[in-house]
Parts: structure tokens; C-alpha cells; sequence
């Protein structure tokens, strides 16, 4: 009897562990990490950016800026379309290295009575322009005048496209999908004809990573700030040298000092407190700005 005891014992740990190992192995993720390629360019710290496209492109040159990167985005309000990301590269007279363009729609607004492309309608009647789908060549037509655009300016200009994980209800949810493809196709294809243009997946790090509406802001089109705060993680992984996220690890006490909410902001214990921050800020600034 005890050896019959001492079998069934051994032959139960022996499957709880099979299960445990099954359990870690295949369950116990319950998500996909998206693959990000990686360039073969780094982005420096302090470097400045040039972000065009949809609010999305605001919304990651907003989280650049807020790590000290001198950032310019949308310096002509938000473009959501391949077409009008073009009229704002010819019109920036910005020059860096590294520009991020983020694709929302390729459905344009005609202006009836000139046929051209409007980036802003300026409250004007809907009847005064005519909606159009730009084709997947036509998308690509747009984004390769824009890179052309920088590269003339820059030898060795950069560009990441990424298309933007925020939905359009207005199009039906099919419909936003469609355009989206369309995007996704034409992002694909430039990436293939200009080799200085890197694709940054950020709309399936939404789409198949997180894959929840808790990520999304109340409206469940919009990703929510913590969502954008994954995605510049995902990013900076990826595409900061390693003295950019050194930088960004130095620049962390500091930037927390600087953001602190006193409840007695006039005191002078507090102006002692912050003096001390920002002189930190400057030699900090100081130290990377001399070594890169």
C-alpha cells in the first residue's frame, strides 16, 4: 500500500507540473508583441524632429518633447491625408534629419470650384468641395514627392511613416478599415521604393498588442495617454542611441522635479526646490549638448 501511495504521489507532481509548464508556456501570455524592425539610423539625443500628419503624429511629437527633443509638429495645423502631409513638407522650410509622417485617411476634400486638394475646410458649406478616396497609388505618389522633398533639402534625411491606430466612425467602421488598408498598402510600397523611409508599426501595436478598449479615451476612437505613452516606449526601444536613452534616464528625476504641484508654490522653500531643478536642467542640457 505504501508504494502504491508513493507511485500515485509521484505520477501527481509529475503531471502538475506538465500542467504548471503549460500554463507558463501557452497561457500565461495573453498577448502578441508586435516585431519592430529595426533601422539602420539612431535618433541622438536632443535631436530635432519634424512631425506631420494626423493628431496622432501630435500626440508622439508631444511625448518627443516632453524628453527634451526640440520637436515642430504640424507647424500648419493636422494633416490627415497623404495629400496634404505633401502641401506641409513643401511648405516647411524645416530642414532635419529625421521626420515622422502618420497617415490617418486617404479620403481627400476637393474644392469644387479650383479642383484642388484642401488641407482645412475653414467651416466653409460641405456643398462648396467634393469628398474623394485617394487609391493606393495616389497615396504613394503624394508621400514620394514629400520624401523627395527632404532628401533634396538633406542628403541624409530619414522618414518614418506610421499610420494612425484612431478610427473614423464617419466612414463606418468597414469603411474606416478600408481606408486604413489603403494606407497600410501604400506605406508598404514607399518603404520599398526609397530606402530612407523606415515603417513604424504603430497602428498594430494597438490593433494587435493591445487589442482593449480600456486603451482607448472615452469616445473608444481615440487611443488613451497611456496608449501613447506604450507606443513612444515601443518606439524609443527601438530607434534612441544609446547616449539618447541615457539622456532620457538622466532627464527623469528632473523632469519629475520640474512637474511637481506644491501647496505652497510661493513659498520659499519651494523656489529653493525648483532653482536647484532647473539648474540641474541646465547642466544636464549642458553635458549632452557638448557631447553630441
Amino acid at each position: 500500500m505504501p508504494v502504491l501511495l508513493t507511485w500515485l504521489c509521484r505520477a501527481a507532481d509529475c503531471k502538475l507540473a506538465a500542467v504548471s509548464h503549460f500554463l507558463q508556456s501557452s497561457f500565461m501570455n495573453f498577448r502578441t508583441i508586435v516585431d519592430i524592425p529595426r533601422p539602420d539610423f539612431l535618433i541622438e539625443p536632443l535631436e530635432e524632429m519634424l512631425f506631420v500628419g494626423s493628431c496622432f503624429a501630435d500626440s508622439i511629437g508631444r511625448r518627443f518633447a516632453e524628453e527634451h527633443f526640440p520637436v515642430t509638429a504640424n507647424p500648419f495645423g493636422v494633416m490627415y491625408n497623404p495629400a496634404s502631409v505633401l502641401h506641409t513638407v513643401m511648405r516647411c522650410q524645416l530642414s532635419p534629419r529625421i521626420t515622422f509622417l502618420t497617415l490617418g485617411t486617404n479620403h481627400v476634400y476637393r474644392l469644387r470650384e479650383t479642383d484642388e486638394i484642401v488641407d482645412n475646410c475653414q467651416k466653409r458649406p460641405q456643398h462648396l468641395f467634393q469628398e474623394e478616396a485617394l487609391s493606393v497609388g495616389e497615396c504613394v505618389d503624394c508621400l514620394s514627392q514629400a520624401v523627395s522633398e527632404l532628401q533634396s533639402r538633406r542628403a541624409d534625411a530619414r522618414v518614418v511613416v506610421t499610420v494612425s491606430p484612431i478610427r473614423y466612425a464617419k466612414y463606418g467602421f468597414h469603411g474606416s478599415q478600408l481606408s486604413k488598408a489603403t494606407l497600410l498598402l501604400a506605406a508598404d510600397e514607399l518603404c520599398r521604393n526609397h530606402p530612407c523611409v523606415d515603417y513604424f508599426p504603430a497602428y498594430e501595436i494597438v490593433n494587435d498588442e493591445l487589442r482593449d478598449y480600456r486603451f482607448y479615451q472615452p469616445d473608444m476612437l481615440h487611443p488613451s495617454q497611456q496608449t501613447v505613452d506604450y507606443i513612444w516606449e515601443r518606439l524609443s526601444e527601438v530607434y534612441l542611441s544609446p547616449l539618447a536613452k541615457q539622456f532620457v534616464k538622466d532627464w527623469q528625476p528632473i523632469k519629475a522635479a520640474l512637474g511637481h504641484k506644491p501647496f505652497q508654490p510661493d513659498s520659499e522653500d519651494y523656489q529653493q526646490f525648483l532653482a536647484q531643478a532647473k539648474e540641474k536642467e541646465k547642466l544636464l542640457l549642458g553635458q549632452y549638448i557638448n557631447n553630441v
